[in-house]
């Protein structure tokens, strides 16, 4: 007789979960959602800065057990494979017959770009040492670029980034950025009629990139993120994001005396998540 394959939370479930969220209530139009949540937080943009949000829509999907990291590769995969993506199930059943997870976890950012890779046919970029420094600007442009960044995290109560040492390690995608600037490039923006001090690149217009806030700017860049506990896109000051990114160090207690079995790479939590992202871009031929 055939082994069991192994049991992987959400799948006999999926359709009949995401039926039952589409008759509850229907998924928040993108740029609605957007606009909303730059509504509600609009307090904590610094009134000295002139705003610019680069924003690539993303669809939403609601995980089901421990899939947070595949979830997000699944949404990042509408702007890499459109116009539908690929299946989470082709996601889920390559990642179980690779190795790479046991429940649908992922531990292991280099892992989550090997299946990118092979189920997407894109390009990914492994960052390391953090998203500081050099890999500051490389995430930025990508962003501005409309390209999807992967990032593993601490997840607080709201979904948010903390810090609890990688007991709450979870995954977002993100694939906009806020920037606060000086002064707003002449050519290719346009001021949003609803938030003053809000500037849009203008569709089918060339724009020059703006020139990207330092380093030493707090508060001055926000990432636009999804993650799989929600409908809804967040907004993630990025100084917050990079701290908690920078210390995923420890594998969860709680998860570790659960029983169940899960894929962590050698060297643990540390080497598989810390400090570390997933830049993934389309596949460019050269022909």
């Amino acid at each position: 007789m055939r082994a069991a394959p192994p049991h992987v939370y959400g799948l006999e479930k999926h359709q009949l979960l995401k039926e039952a969220l589409e008759k509850a209530g229907p998924n928040p139009k993108g740029r609605e959602d957007v606009k909303r949540l730059l509504k509600l937080h609009k307090d904590r943009f610094r009134s000295d800065l002139q705003w610019i949000l680069f924003c690539a829509d993303l669809p939403s999907l609601i995980q089901e057990g421990p899939q947070c990291g595949l979830v997000a590769l699944w949404m990042a995969g509408a702007l890499l494979s459109p116009p539908s993506g690929v299946p989470l199930e082709t996601l889920v059943r390559v990642a179980v017959d690779r190795g790479y997870t046991a429940q649908g976890e992922m531990f292991s950012v280099a892992d989550m770009g090997r299946l990118a890779q092979e189920t997407m046919g894109c390009q990914t970029e492994l960052l390391r040492s953090g998203l500081g420094g050099p890999n500051r600007d490389l995430v930025l442009h990508h962003l501005i670029t409309g390209h999807p960044l992967l990032i593993p995290y601490d997840e607080d109560f709201n979904h948010e980034p903390c810090k609890r040492k990688g007991h709450k390690a979870h995954w977002a995608v993100s694939a906009g950025v806020l920037l606060g600037v000086q002064a707003v490039p002449s050519l290719g923006y346009a001021e949003d009629p609803e938030l003053p001090g809000l500037f849009h690149p203008v569709p089918s217009t060339p724009c020059h990139p703006p020139p990207l806030p330092k380093e030493s700017s707090s508060g001055a860049i926000f990432l636009l993120c999804k993650q799989g506990k929600s409908w809804h896109y967040q907004l993630w000051d990025y100084d917050q994001v990079q701290e908690s990114n920078l210390q995923l160090t420890d594998f969860s207690p709680s998860r570790a005396a659960d029983g169940r079995v899960y894929v962590v790479p050698p060297g643990g939590v540390r080497a598989g998540l810390c400090g570390q992202a997933l830049l993934l871009r389309p596949w460019v031929s050269s022909h």
